[in-house]
């Protein structure tokens, strides 16, 4: 089965195994417009291309550093789009300040997790 002439598909059960993500987060994706289905079997199965299993990747990318919903159909419409989507650098650059800020915010989480275990561990 072909979602486009020479591109493959999979179910929903594959694209979970692949990305290491429940069957549930990935329907609520599709439920939320994040990341529809690229089309369905005649007995109404969800199938995804590769592009969806790249955008599940960003999706997947995006949710620890707690951008919502919202925030999320913003990056990825840029991503898709590009500047053509009319958000331009700007609010790219928004959400890259965001990212980078959260990551660094993860980062001291992680560094005060190893001080506890190493101080626990020394017992």
């Amino acid at each position: 089965m072909t979602a486009k002439t020479g591109s493959t598909t999979m179910h929903i059960g594959e694209l979970a195994e692949r990305t290491g993500l429940s069957l549930r987060t990935i329907r609520h994706y599709d439920e939320v417009g994040l990341l529809p289905a690229t089309a369905r079997t005649g007995g109404g199965f969800r199938v995804y291309s590769e592009e969806d299993f790249e955008r599940l990747m960003v999706i997947k990318q995006m949710k620890p550093l707690g951008f919502s919903l919202e925030e999320m159909a913003d990056i990825l419409a840029i991503l898709r789009d590009g500047q053509a989507s009319g958000h331009g650098p700007g609010k790219l650059a928004q959400y890259l300040e965001k990212a980078i800020e959260q990551r660094a915010k993860m980062a001291r989480n992680l560094a005060q997790a190893d001080e506890f275990i190493k101080r626990i561990s020394a017992l």
